[in-house]
C-alpha cells in the first residue's frame, strides 16, 4: 500500500486493489535490475535514494501506455481547427493560437491536430503554437523520432495518409510541415510547476490519461489547469472521461459538434471566455 500510494502521489496513476497485481508485474523488472525482491526496499529507493530522480524516470517509462493512433476521436480536433482557431484569429488577429497536447504518448495526437489545422488552411499562414508533452521521456523520444507503424493509421482516412505521410525505412514519417509544427517536452500532470507554464494554451487536449487517476487526483489536476488557463481556454477530454461528476471549475459545452469543457460562469463568462461565453459565441456555428 505504501508503494502504491507513493506511485499515485507522484505520477497520478492509481492502482485499485483489484489491479495491484498489475502494478507488481510492472515493477518486477525494475526491482530485479536493482537486485531487489522487496517492494518495501524499492519504496525506500524511490523515496530517499540519492538517485531517486533517475529511478522515477524509469518507473514512469514503465507505467506509460503506448496505445494511441492518428485521428483518434477526431470531433474535438476538427472543432479546434475549424471553429476555435478561426474564432481566435477573427477576435485576436496576429496573436498566436496555442494548443497543448498533454499526455501525447508517441505524438499521434499533436500531429493529428497539426494535420487538421493544415487542412483548414491555417498552418503556416497564421501564428500557431502546438506543444506536446508526456511524463515519459521514452514516449517523448519516440514522438520526436516521428516514425510510425501501421497500427497508428487505423483510423486515419486514406486520403490524409497519402497527403501527409511518406514511407521511410522502418515505417512512415509525417510531412516535415507537420513535424516542425509541434514542439515536444516532458511534463508530469500532477506537478503544478510542470503544468502551469503549458496550461496557458487556448486549447488543452488531456485525453485518455485521467482514466488512470483516482477522483481526488483528477480534481486536483483540473484545478491546476483551470488556475493557469486563459478565461477563454477550452479543455478536451476523451469520451471515456468526465468531469461532470466532480466539483471542478469546468462546465461541459458543445463546440462545433464536439463536447469540450470551458471554465464555469463568473468573470470568465462575462468576458466571453467561460462556458456561458462559449455557448454565446458558438450559436452561429452549430
Amino acid at each position: 500500500m505504501l508503494l502504491r500510494d507513493l506511485v499515485a502521489q507522484q505520477t497520478g496513476v492509481y492502482f485499485s486493489n483489484d489491479r495491484r497485481d498489475l502494478l507488481a508485474d510492472k515493477l518486477m523488472d525494475l526491482m530485479a535490475a536493482l537486485g531487489m525482491t522487496s517492494f518495501l526496499d524499492y519504496y525506500y529507493v524511490l523515496r530517499y535514494d540519492a538517485d531517486a530522480e533517475r529511478h522515477w524516470g524509469q518507473l514512469v517509462d514503465r507505467l506509460a501506455v503506448p496505445e494511441t493512433y492518428f485521428w483518434r476521436q477526431p470531433d474535438q480536433i476538427l472543432a479546434t481547427a475549424n471553429v476555435l482557431a478561426r474564432q481566435h484569429f477573427e477576435r485576436r488577429p496576429g496573436t498566436p493560437f496555442r494548443i497543448w497536447s498533454a499526455a501525447c504518448c508517441t505524438g499521434e495526437e499533436p500531429l493529428s491536430i497539426a494535420m487538421a489545422l493544415a487542412e483548414a488552411g491555417l498552418l503556416g499562414r497564421s501564428p500557431i503554437e502546438i506543444v506536446a508533452s508526456d511524463a515519459s521521456t521514452a514516449m517523448i523520444d519516440r514522438a520526436r523520432r516521428g516514425l510510425y507503424g501501421e497500427r497508428s493509421f487505423r483510423a486515419l482516412p486514406p486520403a490524409l495518409r497519402e497527403r501527409w505521410f511518406h514511407a521511410s525505412e522502418g515505417g512512415w514519417r509525417a510531412d516535415p510541415v507537420l513535424h516542425a509544427a509541434v514542439s515536444y517536452t516532458t511534463a508530469n500532470l500532477v506537478q503544478r510547476e510542470d503544468v502551469a507554464p503549458l496550461a496557458v494554451a487556448d486549447v488543452i487536449f488531456c485525453r485518455n490519461v485521467l482514466i488512470y487517476f483516482a477522483d481526488d487526483m483528477i480534481a486536483r489536476v483540473a484545478q491546476t489547469l483551470a488556475d493557469a488557463m486563459p478565461p477563454h481556454g477550452v479543455l478536451c477530454l476523451s469520451a471515456s472521461e468526465s468531469l461532470t461528476r466532480l466539483a471542478t471549475a469546468f462546465e461541459l459545452v458543445e463546440i462545433g459538434g464536439a463536447f469540450m469543457y470551458a471554465k464555469s460562469g463568473g468573470a470568465n463568462g462575462a468576458r466571453g471566455g467561460g462556458a456561458r461565453g462559449a455557448r454565446e459565441q458558438l450559436k452561429d456555428v452549430r
